[in-house]
């Protein structure tokens, strides 16, 4: 905070309602007048600006820095990062390489319920975490349909199984951009991340027992158990020491990975009595020899090698003051502001995913480095808009956090007391909503809940995991992942239709999070 006090007007409730007029508008601008979220952003930014200047008294060279500081960091590392996922991806997509390993999983096995293990779970977690952005609900729900599952019913599975994934999307973001925000409680994303630990295995395990018993009931459960055991154990005790000891990056991408491989030896060994067809007739799936499908996978490999190795603790010393390539790490002050920013330019998750995708582009021969270029320049046109969201909503953060809104809004729903922490979770569910995006509601909410922990005398990190778990829950019937999955299908009018099957399930699992987080919230 840069001002002199949070409450310009000496009274709580008004200050902490002006401090709440960007957030409500941006509600308003993206439901009552449908406005494009990149319209509702920028609009937003600027009253931001001239609340925090004008009412909170924020110095002009401080707010403009602010806005500064808040475009930088939405460019380098966050759409860095975007766009080197969506851009592997891609060039997976180009090579034929992602039609190899789609059809590798697909012809594992031919009962449909295993299939919606291996391709609605799994290869919906991996690409989640590879590129996130709605690629994950649209690529798996055509799959699910092209192997014979209704076209509304693979799009509500997809969206369901998201929930164990929708966390750490595209190289974990959603949990990283947390430390980007200075919180209070000096939060880092590697307290996040940790903290996640408490609350999404639950849901983790729970998911694939809850996708099977949506296609088959508990007849479907009892003769698959041990598949659906084998996929729940190993994808959330991956998951959970992933998120333990290294962070979100790889929360997604290698349990993943090993819970495909896992599984797929597994079939190998044992399969169920009974083969369950949808349409009483199998599905033909191209077989592949295990050279050509090992290839397939390695622009993934590349990204989990690469990735793993940004995020040691040793590679990291590296680039720390004193450290060897300290000099890569361009920190640099705001003119006109006390404030700072900094790039790195070789340690950032982006240059990770980048060197998979030139190595990628390098070793295969159906792909050029003209092509690769091309791909990239049409990856940046894709997400430029989406970008500079993001950008906007970073910038509204900074304001809100250096003119003292934060704070305001902080002490105000503090005052709910002790009952706060099972209301949390909510804000989080109510930002995904409205903006469709786990990234951006823990832009806008996470400092509310951290500021709140801070002055109730709750852990702060556990608060910011209970944003982004809420968060997640919404993602089921978000009108933007909606949206995708009609679109991905060919359904497109039957939203209401998508939304009703979903809501239960993303009302449940909300409801979970907000009475297990209010009970954490007795013990952190």
């Amino acid at each position: 905070m840069l001002v002199k006090t949070f409450n310009p007007f000496d009274n709580l409730l008004i200050s902490s309602l002006v401090a709440a007029i960007p957030i409500i508008l941006f509600l308003l601008c993206l439901t009552i007048f449908k406005m494009k979220g990149i319209n509702a952003a920028l609009l937003n930014l600027c009253v931001t600006f001239l609340i925090s200047l004008v009412i909170f008294d924020l110095p002009f060279g401080e707010s403009i820095g602010g806005v500064i500081q808040g475009v930088i960091q939405g460019i380098w590392p966050i759409g860095y990062i975007i766009v080197m996922a969506v851009w592997l991806y891609k060039i997976a997509v180009e090579s034929g390489k992602f039609d190899v390993l789609r059809e590798s999983i697909a012809g594992i096995s031919q009962d449909q319920r295993l299939q919606l293990l291996l391709i609605g779970f799994c290869f919906n977690a991996f690409l989640e975490g590879a590129a996130g952005f709605g690629v994950p609900i649209a690529i798996c729900a055509v799959l699910l349909v092209s192997l014979g599952f209704n076209a509304l019913q693979a799009a509500m599975l997809c969206l369901v199984a998201n929930a164990a994934s929708g966390a750490f999307g595209a190289i974990g973001i959603p949990v990283a951009i947390t430390g980007t925000l200075n919180l209070e409680g000096n939060v880092t994303s590697m307290d996040v991340s940790m903290m996640t630990t408490l609350t999404l295995p639950i849901i983790n395990f729970t998911i694939p027992f809850l996708l099977i018993w949506l296609v088959d009931g508990f007849k479907g459960v009892k003769e698959i158990l041990p598949a659906i055991l084998v996929v729940s154990g190993t994808y959330t005790a991956t998951q959970a020491l992933i998120t333990l000891f290294l962070g979100p990056e790889l929360a997604n991408i290698i349990p993943s990975l090993l819970t495909m491989g896992v599984l797929a030896l597994f079939l190998r060994k044992w399969k169920p009595k009974h083969i369950f067809l949808l349409n009483n007739e199998e599905v033909k799936v191209k077989k592949h020899p295990v050279g050509e499908i090992i290839k397939a996978w390695s622009p993934f490999y590349l990204l989990s090698i690469f990735v793993l190795l940004w995020s040691l603790p040793a590679f990291k010393s590296l680039f720390m003051e004193g450290g060897a390539l300290d000099f890569t790490k361009l920190t640099f002050g705001i003119p006109g502001s006390t404030l700072s920013s900094s790039i790195d330019l070789i340690s950032a998750t982006g240059t990770a995913i980048l060197l998979a995708g030139l190595i990628t582009i390098l070793t295969t021969k159906s792909i050029s480095f003209s092509k690769g270029f091309m791909l990239f320049k049409r990856t940046v046109s894709e997400f430029w808009i989406p970008i500079l969201m993001i950008c906007a909503i970073l910038g509204i953060a900074k304001l809100m956090t250096y003119a003292g809104l934060t704070n305001a809004l902080g002490e105000a729903v503090a005052t709910t007391g002790d009952v706060f922490p099972l209301l949390s979770p909510i804000l989080g569910w109510i930002g995904v909503f409205m903006t469709g995006s786990v990234v951006n509601n823990n832009t806008l909410f996470a400092p509310i809940q951290a500021t709140a922990a801070n002055i109730i005398g709750t852990n702060s990190s556990l608060l910011v995991s209970a944003n982004t778990a809420g968060g997640v829950m919404a993602k089921l019937i978000s009108p933007q992942s909606i949206a995708i999955a009609t679109a991905a299908v060919g359904e497109t009018g039957n939203e209401a239709a998508l939304t009703k099957m979903t809501l239960k399930y993303s009302i449940s699992l909300l409801i979970f999070v907000c009475i297990w987080t209010f009970l954490l919230s007795f013990l952190f």
